[in-house]
């Protein structure tokens, strides 16, 4: 049953970028950033459809140029700057329901400014929800330890450091070997069941049961300045990343 699964993988871009404008098809390193995204998809091999959700003919025409399929316009609803991720989504999912009654079981969102997620990323991940049955997985790097929970101090009402739950300092763990693994959420990868986005209660990407999929920190750049543009160059040139 598992194996027959439907994983929609659904890659959100809507023009009007204001940080780098029309980043999303601007050339790094000479290719359009969304293709790395939909090149790395392709080739996970794991993907019943992926499509493109978009406002922009241009982001549109490229994505079909690299062989995704934009199978709607998104309306400007749910393309201004107080659109959520999650209402993409519900209205990407819906119209592939009303257009052609394609329903997914699972659906994975990729956000095109992570072009260093590689395929087998994208592949591992999918391989761990369909094999624990997990309502979603997040992708999440390591917090280096001198920013570990257990370490971080905050500033008390009285003018004193207290640790982050307000504890004494004195309680810091000074051991690294004693320091639990704290992760963040890097946003290569939304992978969860499809049902979650209609829960009647609170519709969400996340249920109850949510695992990590650890990600190396050297994969990891979310590109919304310049600086971030950079970064990911050098680390493409590093990385030796062809997708």
């Amino acid at each position: 049953m598992k194996a027959m699964s439907k994983v929609l993988g659904i890659i959100t871009a809507r023009g009007g970028s204001k940080g780098i404008p029309g980043k999303n098809i601007k050339l790094l390193l000479g290719k359009p950033l969304i293709a790395y995204t939909i090149e790395a998809a392709q080739k996970s091999g794991v993907l019943d459809r992926l499509i493109l959700s978009t406002d922009d003919p241009a982001i549109a025409e490229v994505a079909k140029k690299y062989g995704c399929e934009v199978p709607f316009v998104r309306p400007a609803e749910f393309s201004n700057d107080t659109a959520s991720s999650l209402s993409v989504l519900q209205h990407a999912a819906k119209a592939l329901k009303d257009g052609d009654g394609y329903e997914a079981d699972y659906i994975l969102l990729l956000q095109p400014t992570s072009p260093l997620r590689q395929a087998s990323h994208i592949k591992e991940a999918v391989d761990l929800i369909l094999k624990t049955d997990a309502d979603s997985v997040l992708s999440v790097a390591e917090i280096p330890e001198n920013f570990n929970y257990k370490k971080t101090m905050i500033l008390a009402e009285d003018g004193t450091l207290k640790l982050i739950n307000g504890d004494p300092i004195y309680k810091r763990v000074a051991r690294r070997q004693d320091l639990p693994k704290n992760y963040w959420s890097v946003g290569s990868l939304y992978l969860f069941k499809t049902s979650l986005l209609f829960d009647p209660i609170k519709p969400s990407f996340y249920g109850e049961k949510t695992l990590p999929y650890v990600v190396d920190q050297k994969y990891v750049v979310d590109i919304n300045v310049l600086a971030d543009w950079d970064e990911a160059e050098k680390a493409i040139r590093e990385l030796g990343i062809k997708n």
